[in-house]
C-alpha cells in the first residue's frame, strides 16, 4: 500500500514539473512532446490510483466498478501518451539541434 502511495505522489510531481516545463517553452514541438509526457505521467498517476483503491480499499460493488474504470481510463491515457511520445521525439530533437545551430 505504502508504495502505491508513494509511486502515486512521485507521478503527480512529475505530472507537474512537465505541466510547469510545457507552459514555459517556446517551442511548438517541444510542447507536444512535453505534453505527451505530463499526459504518461497523469495517466499511471489515475490507474495506480484506481489500483490502490481496488487493492486496499474498495468494501462494495459501486467502488469497485469505478476502481476498474480509473485504472482502464488511466492505462488508456497513458498508452496515448506514450503513442505521441515516440511520435513527437525525434521531431522535438530535430527543433533543438535547428534551433542551436540558430544561435
Amino acid at each position: 500500500m505504502f508504495i502505491f502511495v508513494f509511486l502515486i505522489i512521485i507521478l503527480l510531481v512529475f505530472y507537474l514539473f512537465y505541466k510547469t516545463k510545457y507552459f514555459r517553452s517556446n517551442r511548438p514541438v517541444e510542447k507536444k512532446w512535453l505534453s505527451a509526457k505530463s499526459n504518461i505521467a497523469l495517466g499511471l498517476f489515475v490507474s495506480l490510483f484506481g489500483l490502490n483503491h481496488l487493492f486496499f480499499i474498495a468494501e462494495s460493488a459501486v467502488n469497485y466498478i469505478i476502481a476498474v474504470l480509473f485504472t482502464l481510463y488511466g492505462a488508456y491515457f497513458a498508452l496515448v501518451g506514450f503513442k505521441k511520445y515516440k511520435h513527437y521525439l525525434p521531431f522535438a530533437i530535430e527543433e533543438a539541434e535547428e534551433l542551436d545551430m540558430q544561435n
